[in-house]
């Protein structure tokens, strides 16, 4: 079983859609997490893989479910990644928006770390809440202050 968890994890990160359903049917547990905390889940979006994601969801894959070590879920890594089809794929999915990581971060306090727009736009219409602090009391105003970007800390009130 561990030969085949490890090639669960390598068809995820490379978006193996094909191998997927073969390695359910021979037992391996969607939900099973690497040593780094990943589930397949979190590694087929944080590469870059929508239909993956969409595949693994479809099977049944909890979206807000193992976190990586640092508490970070699916949708908090394609948010700093820039991936807008797979954060909206997952929010479509029910991903909590305003889940925190183990500094108390979400994915939109990612987002403005890394000046996503497009993806604060989608964050925001689902729910997100921009006043927010996390463990070091910072906001997604302060966090966009913080890294120069006084366009984007324009667009959240004091």
């Amino acid at each position: 079983m561990e030969r085949l968890v490890e090639l669960w994890f390598d068809a995820a990160r490379m978006g193996r859609d094909d191998v997927i359903p073969a390695l359910l049917a021979a037992g391996v547990d969607i939900e099973v997490a690497d040593a780094k905390g990943y589930t397949a889940l979190v590694l087929a979006s944080y590469n870059g893989q929508q239909s993956t994601t969409a595949l693994l969801l479809e099977h049944g894959a909890a979206v807000d479910g193992a976190h990586d070590a640092q508490g970070n879920t699916a949708l908090m890594g394609v948010c700093f990644k820039g991936y807008l089809p797979i954060a909206r794929l997952l929010i479509d999915a029910g991903a909590a928006v305003n889940r925190r990581n183990s500094v108390g971060q979400t994915a939109l306090m990612m987002a403005a770390l890394f000046d996503q727009g497009e993806i604060i736009d989608l964050l925001l219409a689902n729910g997100a809440d921009a006043g927010l602090t996390d463990a070091a009391g910072n906001t997604v105003k302060t966090l966009a202050i913080a890294q120069g970007n006084t366009e984007l800390a324009a667009r959240f009130a004091s």
